[in-house]
């Protein structure tokens, strides 16, 4: 979000909740249930009600706002995700090269972690709100200087942020279809590429977005130009996870029905889908609702963020753009998405909850016989664990809880270092990242949210020290688990 020119009149970042439907009965000693699901309650809050369908209705924070008290109760009530509206921009981060400075960053991430929401990052590379050293530079230098952006900014959060922003409206407006003529773009028709992958080495666990505005429409060159981008990529193995449409719909930019067709469509290339920037002139009840239930229509569309709390807040504040009157009061358009987001269909794929979730108990191989284990009793992030003889011991105990995690310790999550064939799996601290979140299926395998492949005993070891990896799931007895 920032200035720019829009064409007309008009200006223009799935935290998995707690899974209601409790599945019963017991298929052997495997770890998948099967059984009818319970009625889901209506949910009160935007975020809660987003939750039971396994996605996050988010907002954008101002760490200047968070010492108004009507503000910072709104926005902790209603919302369970988080973007920095400015603060982890190019400038704020680093606005003096090699000088970074997270004071802003920080108190906005603290607030939301120590209030329970995830975060997003956003954003990481952008033409705009470049310090000045920065819009200085040109070619080489500057493309270095971006990489070194990217690098410090995810090594500061590395492991705590759930999707970031890497590169932000890198298109032209207009019919063009071309790329937006930015000093970025000058280094080199390929800085977007470069970023993405750096960023994949900077945190393998974060989701990486390509976010823009003016794309929500699938019939106008823009949106062709970035789906051509992201199709790309995905052909050539791009490291690009989800694409973030900002949907500020006003005037000269208004909500298209064809909104849904835009996310089911990159959806189908093989990445999620997040409405990153949400504003609606007028606040219509109408056009909220529709822009929710397209979401909820998506499997693959991990959640919604409007941008700000109250009009007030709002970047167009004389559009009364948001769901909350100045006062804080909720409009009529709060009360239109709360009601959709309690009517709309539940995750497709939950993760099933096992009988006794909060009951610890190993995790057998069923190729192997042996036990997933924390080598020597590690408790230090980045372990990579392995098939060992069951002994019962507390580094083979693993919970498996309603958020979708399986835990050792009790604050050790299961953990996927990346997304490709070959990742280590191993132990971190528990973050709620989806890179931490598993699905148990009724076949035996353990499928990880982010990548969508399945937990696998290297090279179909059953062995003593056999590693465990992230792999293509193909229902070998290497990738089959039971819990005893």
């Amino acid at each position: 979000m920032g200035s720019y020119a829009l064409p007309g009149p008009a200006v223009r970042q799935r935290i998995r909740g707690l899974l209601l439907a409790l599945l019963v009965g017991v298929l052997g000693a495997s770890l998948a249930l099967i059984g009818p699901p319970e009625a889901r309650a209506a949910e009160s809050t935007l975020g809660a009600a987003a939750a039971q369908s396994g996605r996050y209705f988010g907002t954008a924070i101002a760490s200047g706002r968070l010492s108004d008290s009507t503000y910072t109760s709104i926005a902790n009530r209603e919302f369970n995700s988080v973007t920095a509206e400015n603060e982890m921009k190019i400038d704020a981060t680093e606005p003096q090269r090699g000088q970074f400075n997270f004071t802003s960053a920080d108190r906005v991430y603290n607030w939301a972690v120590q209030n329970g929401k995830q975060v997003r990052g956003h954003t990481l590379a952008w033409h705009s709100q470049q310090p000045g050293w920065m819009q200085s530079l040109s070619g080489s230098a500057l493309r270095q200087a971006m990489n070194d952006h990217i690098n410090g900014v995810m090594s500061h959060y590395k492991g705590k942020i759930a999707q970031w922003d890497v590169v932000n409206e890198a298109f032209a407006d207009g019919s063009s279809g071309a790329r937006r003529d930015s000093n970025l773009q000058r280094t080199g028709n390929d800085w977007i590429e470069v970023a993405f992958r750096t960023a994949r080495a900077a945190d393998p666990a974060a989701k990486l977005c390509y976010n823009d505005y003016n794309v929500e429409n699938w019939t106008w060159a823009k949106t062709q130009a970035m789906y051509n981008m992201v199709r790309d990529f995905k052909q050539r193995g791009v490291p690009i996870d989800c694409v973030g449409f900002q949907s500020h719909f006003n005037s000269g930019s208004p909500y298209n029905s064809n909104f849904r067709t835009t996310l089911q469509n990159f959806a189908a290339l093989g990445v999620d889908v997040a409405v990153t920037e949400l504003d609606i002139q007028g606040a219509s009840s109408t056009t909220y609702a529709n822009v929710v239930n397209d979401c909820l229509a998506v499997p693959r569309c991990l959640g919604i963020t409007v941008w700000g709390v109250r009009d007030s807040d709002s970047w167009r504040s004389g559009d009364t753009p948001l769901l909350f009157n100045n006062d804080g009061s909720k409009k009529a358009a709060y009360t239109s998405v709360l009601s959709a987001l309690n009517n709309g269909s539940s995750n497709p794929n939950p993760t099933p909850t096992p009988t006794n979730p909060s009951g610890a108990g190993p995790v057998r191989g069923v190729g192997s016989g042996r036990c997933l284990d924390v080598p020597s009793s590690s408790t230090t992030d980045g372990t990579q664990l392995q098939l060992w003889d069951c002994n019962n011991g507390t580094n083979q105990q693993w919970t498996y809880t309603a958020a979708g995690e399986l835990k050792v310790y009790g604050n050790k999550c299961l953990d996927a270092a990346g997304t490709g064939n070959g990742t280590k799996v191993q132990i971190y601290g528990c973050w709620g990242g989806e890179n931490q979140k598993w699905r148990l299926n009724s076949d035996g395998s353990i499928v990880g949210v982010q990548s969508g492949l399945c937990l696998d005993a290297v090279g179909a070891g059953t062995a003593n020290g056999t590693l465990i990896q992230l792999y293509s799931c193909s229902n070998g007895a290497n990738q089959r688990w039971t819990r005893t």
